[in-house]
């Protein structure tokens, strides 16, 4: 991340009254709140790096960090980073228990909160949150130092400082020389209460990740990229174009987000986020303009999301983003490519310059039967992944003193075809074991969902008493699934009919499934929104039956 405020620095002298960042807000979203100028940017960084020093931040220092995207909170991110600080990235809507032992993990001495949380969490507004479902954790009663973002409210602790009057009256350098291999990001990203499981970067492995999204997005000076993805925003400002941040996610205020990033140069979302976009868009009706690029990640992306994402907005190349908190951004696709593809399995593109890939074989399993392989011979085995955005490691084992990452095992089953691409047949632990053969369903649910009236098609195993795995195929229908008031799985309905009668023509013969189901819809998990196949699991179970040991 030093690499990035090097940057920042150089461009504040080259071009220091172009705009960097731009804010919007307002009813409609489309009003420009704040804007800063690369001097502006640059400046408040050192200042609001030298008061934290001021006020007592020392080399190393977590700081939790619960503020969203706006120029404010860019500003202080950057400044915790620029003083020697950590910024420590924790859900607040993770169940208590869970946040109280992330923030044993993480043992921040600090905590930067928009004051609208602090009421939520402690204030007159708990009850309401509560209302809601939001089993906030009192973040005032938290022993570490209070910063706050936007205007007081009650619940603010006393004695925390309002970010934006820190900087005020401060002059000099916020810290000397930075040290490229401490502590700079934790983001957790899963694990239970007894182990929580966190991500850390540095600002080594920082900058390499921004200088990786710069390939992705072909930044340039003057572009704008219409974004509330930091990992977009700050390598477009690195690249000496304009972060224009919106109002509130897609998923919030699509209508002005939609009004926002029309004509701009590119801009990333998330897969529910584009949903929401083409939703609003597709209501609309007509012709739509949206960004020059487009960039989808962070989950997995659909052919058939891409398909929609074309139609409605044919004049922006669609991009889909590979890769994992631990290593980030890893390959890229384009949505041509990748539809071309569908039938072989999840393409997810080239891997971006400097990462390294390999593919490890899976372990011999029972039996000896090795795993598929597609029809170009390439092998199949778990996705190894290497690079400059490579994680330092997790949280527990580098405060346990064990050394740094030098891979990331995805947990991904891939292969390269000929050109070197990427492509994924699905996860180590999706594997289904029938009888000798091991059933791979990354290799086959593309093939699936390309069958006349099918929108989506998941394989599970279920579990027998000897060891052995019933499959099932799980399907739901274009349009609309069962109906309403059924049951959430049916045989025997004309879907299952018609599916039924062409999987010899689309399966090999090891893995066709011995009970097809139709679904309501494909429940997900997790923050990528990756089918939940054991609750799947649990809704097939009394349909899909049992064989006696």
């Amino acid at each position: 991340m030093s690499h990035f405020l090097d940057g920042l620095a150089q461009r504040a002298r080259e071009t220091p009254s172009a705009v960097a960042l731009r804010w919007f807000g307002g009813r409609d979203g489309a009003r420009v709140r704040e804007e800063l100028t690369f001097a502006d940017l640059a400046g408040r960084v050192e200042r609001t790096a030298a008061a934290l020093r001021a006020q007592g931040l020392e080399r190393g220092d977590r700081v939790l960090f619960s503020i969203r995207p706006r120029p404010e909170g860019v500003v202080l991110c950057l400044a915790v980073l620029r003083a020697g600080g950590a910024v420590v990235f924790v859900d607040p809507g993770s169940t208590p228990e869970l946040f109280a032992a992330r923030l044993a993990a993480a043992r921040p001495r600090w905590a930067a909160t928009e004051a609208l949380l602090y009421a939520a969490s402690s204030g007159p507004l708990r009850r309401v949150a509560r209302s809601r479902g939001l089993l906030l954790p009192d973040y005032g009663r938290l022993p570490v130092r209070h910063l706050y973002s936007g205007s007081w409210l009650p619940g603010v602790p006393r004695g925390a400082r309002r970010v934006a009057r820190l900087a005020d009256g401060v002059a000099g350098t916020g810290s000397g020389d930075a040290d490229l291999d401490a502590v700079a990001l934790v983001v957790f990203t899963s694990g239970t209460t007894s182990d929580p499981k966190a991500v850390v970067h540095t600002a080594r492995t920082l900058g390499g990740m921004l200088d990786l999204f710069r390939q992705v997005g072909d930044l340039r000076p003057g572009q704008r990229a219409h974004t509330d993805q930091m990992f977009l925003g700050l390598p477009a400002v690195l690249a000496g174009g304009t972060w224009e941040i919106p109002a509130r996610t897609p998923r919030d205020a699509p209508e002005a987000f939609a009004r926002g990033v029309a004509g701009a140069d590119s801009s990333f979302l998330v897969p529910a986020d584009v949903t929401a976009l083409l939703d609003v868009l597709e209501a609309r009706g007509g012709a739509a303009v949206g960004p020059a690029v487009l960039a989808v990640g962070a989950a997995p992306v659909t052919p058939a999301l891409l398909a929609r994402g074309r139609r409605v907005l044919p004049g922006t190349r669609w991009l889909a983003v590979y890769g994992a908190t631990e290593i980030l951004p890893a390959a890229v696709t384009d949505a041509d490519e990748k539809l071309a593809a569908a039938a072989e399995g999840d393409l997810v593109g080239r891997p971006l310059d400097g990462i390294g890939v390999r593919i490890d074989p899976p372990a011999a399993e029972p039996g000896g039967e090795p795993g598929p392989e597609p029809g170009d011979g390439a092998a199949v085995g778990e996705l190894v992944l290497t690079g400059p955005s490579l994680m330092a490691g997790y949280l527990a084992d580098l405060d346990a003193g064990r050394p740094p990452a030098t891979e990331h095992r995805t947990g991904d089953l891939a292969r390269q075809d000929a050109a070197g691409r990427i492509v994924l047949v699905g996860r180590t632990r999706d594997m289904i074991i029938r009888g000798t053969v091991n059933i791979y369903p990354g290799l086959f649910e593309p093939r699936l969902r390309e069958l006349p009236g099918v929108a989506d098609a998941v394989l599970v195993g279920v579990p027998q008493p000897d060891g052995d795995e019933r499959v099932v195929l799980v399907v739901t229908a274009e349009g609309r699934g069962v109906a309403d008031g059924a049951e959430r799985v049916r045989t025997g309905t004309p879907l299952v009919r018609s599916v039924t009668e062409r999987l010899a023509g689309v399966l090999d013969h090891g893995a066709l499934p011995d009970v097809v189901v139709e679904a309501t819809h494909v429940p997900l998990a997790g923050r990528s929104r990756k089918p939940d196949r054991r609750l799947l699991v649990d809704w097939v179970t009394p349909v899909a039956g049992t064989v006696r040991a």
